[in-house]
Order: structure tokens, then C-alpha cells, then sequence
């Protein structure tokens, strides 16, 4: 997400962050042979770390792997004076010029079904700032956009098709442990009965706080959110294609027809997480990747906790009751944004993430059973 593209932008200037680790520990499911499961407010226990804080029902059928970053070969400083940088180059706004042409739109223009987008829980993501072109390429297409400012109730939820939630958090506080949960078990279980009745929900959980802050409402559903950063080992730029068989086959990714294939999607840093073995997979995470558990976002040290990407998926779908969900382990690859001083593209404006505005588009196309 932000400030993955401005550390890359500082990478470019000195050598690569590279990461050795030792001390790998096997943590299987309670039905396996080695012993302990992640429940409620579970710590890693010889490492101390509380970042799984998130998981919520139990693991039952993966198996993680856990590390211990012993040595960063290249010093703190640099990191530090990513930090720096970071704060010379500015944030992100919104890129208001963007468009995505759409030739044949699923709705007359505001004769679609309502699409809100929670903005009740200091969500980092909202209509008029980071997804601004998120809610307007949907308004091309003919859908309705509402911002959504109350909490979730039946009430609330019955104005709405499709919920949209995007990192949302408890308070305007520093990205540290513990998170604070962004959402109340009251609101957690109308939103599970809203979708069992027949809602659409879209959850968007980024990198740490996020997943850990959305962990009530993505539990209900049976996905254990990892509140941590995933990150490629190699630290190469994120695609998930099909040629690389990271992102699936799948109705999401197949679209209508051949024009609306989805072949290659770009990630800007988010999260893993563990899908129910009810949801089909969208994109897959591997060995290639680390989730990275830092006590603060963006502060790693030789001492950070490692959980490895196997067997960890960044985007799934399912189908629940009448309802249906997707979780994306990632945000700003449906933004569209200008980063720092040099206004760089990042999101669906990136000119390698052409093809991300047609997978919001299908993936709202699924939820409304267009697909």
C-alpha cells in the first residue's frame, strides 16, 4: 500500500534489504501432531509477538510456518532514512484525471443497485480522498455510490446491495500493537445475518493494523485475518497472473467473455490471510513471500516475527447463505493514486496494473450475480 512505493524509491538509490533467517518452527492445525492452535488474543510464545491477535476462529486445516528475523544485513539506517524520505515526499492523493473506458456499461447511468462504502470506522479509504476514482469508475458502469456513516445495524444495511468495506480502524491512532478492533461483536453478527439473508459484502483489509482492526466481521465468515505485511522475499514488484499461477481461474477472473479475462493483477503491499475451505481462492501468495509482524507498521528490525507465506491466499470469494463475499488482502491496487513530489502512479493507474480496474469490475460484477 502508501509507502511501499516510496521505500522502493529509496531501495533504488542503495542496496536491496536483504533477509536471513533461522529458528523456522512448524505450528500445525489441532487436528495435526505438533500441538498448539491460534485462538483469541494467541502469542507466538517464544518469540513473544501478539500479532496474531486477529486469528479468530482457530486454524483447522493449514499449516504456517513460523520465523525469526535474526539479521538484516543492511543497517537500520536505511530503513530510518526511508522513513526520512518517506516523510520529504509527501502522501498520496487521489489521481481525479483517471478513467477507465467501459463500452458497454452493466447499468444506465444511476439505475444500478446501491454500493456503500463504510466511512463509519475511520476507514483510510472513503469517496472523496484515496477512493475517490474507486467509486467513479462504479458510477460508470451505472452503479449508485453512498458513502456509509452509520455503524452496521439492520437497519443500516438494508439501504444497501453491496457493502464495501476498506480499512477500517478503531481510532485516528498510531499503527501499533495491540489493534484495537474496528467493529463490535453487535455489528459483526448483523452484518454475517444481513449477508446469510442474501448482502453482498466486500472486505478490503490491507497491511497491518488493518487486518487485525477488520478481524470481528472477516471471523464471522470463517477468514483468519494476518495482521502483518506480506512482502516478497526477493522484493521484485507484486503480479499475480495466471502464467505464474498465482491467481486463479476462477468466475471473478474469467469475466463474461474474453475481453473482461483477467490475466495479470498488481499488488502494492498488503496482507496474507487464511480462507475457510468454503471459499475458492482468487490470488495465492507461496513460498516467495514473507508476512512480516512488526509491533509498529513499517518498523522492522532483527527481531520482527516471520510467518511464511505458504498456504496463505491475498484475495478469495465465497458464497454464504443467499449471500456472497469477497476479501481482498490489498487496497490500493483499486485506488488511484499520485505518490510523493514525483506524482508517480500507483493503483489502477499504474501502467502495469492495467488490467486491476476490469477485476474491480468483475468482482462487483460477481457480487451483483452478473457473473
Amino acid at each position: 500500500m502508501n509507502a511501499r512505493l516510496l521505500f522502493t524509491e529509496v531501495q533504488s538509490t542503495a542496496a536491496r534489504l536483504s533477509l536471513k533467517k533461522k529458528n523456522r518452527l512448524t505450528i500445525a492445525s489441532p487436528n495435526g501432531t505438533k500441538g498448539a492452535h491460534f485462538g483469541p488474543g494467541w502469542s507466538f510464545g517464544a518469540f513473544g509477538h501478539p500479532a496474531t491477535q486477529s486469528l479468530n476462529p482457530p486454524i483447522t486445516h493449514h499449516f504456517l510456518y513460523l520465523e525469526e528475523k535474526t539479521m538484516i544485513q543492511k543497517s537500520i539506517f536505511l530503513f530510518t532514512c526511508c522513513l526520512a524520505c518517506f516523510a520529504a515526499f509527501g502522501q498520496q492523493v487521489a489521481d481525479t484525471a483517471f478513467t477507465f473506458p467501459i463500452n458497454k456499461p452493466m447499468y444506465p447511468k444511476g439505475a444500478g443497485p446501491v454500493i456503500t462504502l463504510d466511512e463509519a470506522h475511520f476507514n483510510f479509504h472513503t469517496l472523496d480522498g484515496r477512493y475517490y476514482t474507486f467509486g467513479k469508475l462504479l458510477e460508470s458502469d451505472g452503479y449508485v455510490l453512498r458513502p456509509g456513516r452509520e455503524p452496521f445495524n439492520p437497519a443500516s444495511l438494508s439501504k444497501t446491495r453491496i457493502l464495501v468495506i476498506a480499512n477500517a480502524l478503531a481510532d485516528n491512532g498510531p499503527w501499533r500493537l495491540p489493534t484495537r478492533p474496528a467493529f463490535t461483536e453487535q455489528e459483526a453478527e448483523a452484518v454475517q445475518t444481513w449477508v446469510k439473508a442474501g448482502g453482498r459484502l466486500f472486505l478490503i483489509a490491507d497491511h497491518m493494523p488493518f487486518p487485525a482492526a477488520a478481524a470481528p466481521i472477516a471471523s464471522v465468515f470463517g477468514f483468519n485475518l494476518i495482521n502483518g505485511f506480506a512482502m516478497r522475499r526477493d522484493n521484485r514488484p507484486e503480479y499475480f497472473t495466471r502464467q505464474g499461477e498465482n491467481l486463479t481461474s476462477n468466475p471473478i477472473t474469467n469475466g463474461r467473455n474474453k475481453s473482461e479475462q483477467i490475466d495479470s493483477i498488481r499488488f502494492f503491499t498488503g496482507q496474507g490471510f487464511i480462507a475457510p475451505k468454503a471459499a475458492t481462492p482468487i490470488c495465492v501468495l507461496g513460498p516467495e513471500y514473507d508476512v512480516l509482524l512488526p509491533t509498529v507498521a513499517w518498523e522492522f528490525g532483527d527481531t520482527t516475527a516471520v510467518i511464511s507465506g505458504r498456504q496463505l491466499v491475498n484475495g478469495a470469494m465465497m458464497t454464504y447463505g443467499k449471500g456472497r463475499i469477497v476479501v481482498m488482502g490489498e487496497a490500493a491496487m483499486f485506488s488511484a493514486q499520485l505518490a510523493g513530489a514525483q506524482r508517480q502512479k500507483m493503483g489502477m493507474n499504474a501502467p502495469d496494473a492495467r488490467q486491476n480496474p476490469q477485476f474491480l469490475l468483475n468482482i462487483i460484477h460477481w457480487l451483483d450475480e452478473k457473473l
